[in-house]
């Protein structure tokens, strides 16, 4: 928790949100494997923090729409939610059990500006400002599905589109896109070891 709070400056509200992610996610890890049991105690540094460079790269404005595909048991997207309280986030995830845990914390936050989906992303119907996720699949494959999901009304300063968190090499896969695939290593952001071989992609689309 120190973690976040070196990083960001936090109402008392979003504090108290953040707390309690720890001992919410060890309860339904223990029930449902969301997070590899060797990583729950990482939980701050490798998947609420990691979730939270979305969060350097762009301030989302209130109002604004974002779907989180493949969030697994709500990351990016819960940490995000509590980050942005008037940006709306719609959770996605093709396997049932981990869209319950999102629904979990997210009552047991008090989270209003979640929604949550059990379906493959092709199933989305909506259409949202920006799509973010963790290391779903290759970038070409992404955005494929994602592209129709994509809204033309405008709101934020950076172009509507693609925000995700990736590791290792991205040469190849962002190479489709050419210039316009913008990709930032997290150690600009955040000092600790495990940032250092993980990146941002943002993609306008």
């Amino acid at each position: 928790m120190q973690l976040i709070n070196k990083y960001f400056s936090l109402t008392d509200r979003q504090k108290q949100q953040f707390e309690a992610l720890d001992a919410l996610y060890r309860d339904w890890n223990s029930k449902i494997n969301v997070i590899s049991r060797k990583d729950i105690d990482n939980l701050y540094e490798h998947h609420v923090l990691h979730s939270l460079a979305i969060a350097e790269l762009i301030r989302f404005k209130p109002g604004t729409s974002i779907m989180d595909l493949g969030t697994g048991g709500g990351f990016p997207g819960i940490p995000l939610a509590i980050m942005f309280p008037e940006a709306r986030f719609h959770l996605v995830d093709s396997i049932g059990k981990k869209i319950r845990v999102c629904d979990e914390v997210r009552n047991a936050l008090g989270l209003e500006n979640v929604t949550t989906q059990w379906c493959r992303a092709e199933e989305v119907k909506q259409q949202f400002h920006f799509v973010v996720s963790r290391a779903v699949m290759p970038l070409p494959d992404l955005v494929k599905i994602i592209r129709k999901s994509i809204s033309k009304e405008q709101l934020n300063a950076l172009p509507n589109g693609l925000i995700c968190l990736k590791g290792g090499e991205l040469e190849q896969e962002a190479k489709p896109f050419g210039k316009a695939a913008q990709i930032t290593s997290l150690s600009e952001y955040f000092e600790e070891e495990f940032f250092q071989t993980k990146k941002l992609v943002y993609l306008p689309l």
